[in-house]
């Protein structure tokens, strides 16, 4: 294999590597406006880090992103969950979940 140049910039990586996405003030005062939620996970893949809610009020699933689970724990079908919607952006025509909290596994 070929090796490449060394342009002799040095990449550094934030400390520590920031895992939640970072939303506009606007959009995350829309998700802190909504109420709770409550829900069921339906499936998770750890491997891509994103999954689906099921409300129980049996309204249309959710999506949900691995920096939208706050704690250490992630997901599996079946978790009890409470969270807010937020619309996703750009076209803001579907909503996903944010600040996601799992009560009960």
């Amino acid at each position: 294999a070929a090796k490449q140049p060394d342009s002799g910039v040095k990449l550094q990586l934030p400390s520590p590597i920031v895992t939640r996405r970072t939303r506009t003030l606007s959009t995350n005062q829309i998700a802190l406006s909504n109420p709770q939620v409550m829900g069921k996970i339906k499936s998770f893949c750890r491997a891509k880090g994103h999954g689906f809610v099921t409300p129980l009020d049996g309204t249309v699933d959710i999506f949900v992103h691995i920096s939208d689970v706050e704690g250490e724990y992630i997901p599996r079908e079946g978790d009890e969950v409470r969270y807010r919607l937020c619309p996703i952006p750009p076209k803001r025509e579907k909503m996903q979940a944010t600040h996601m909290q799992i009560i009960n596994f």
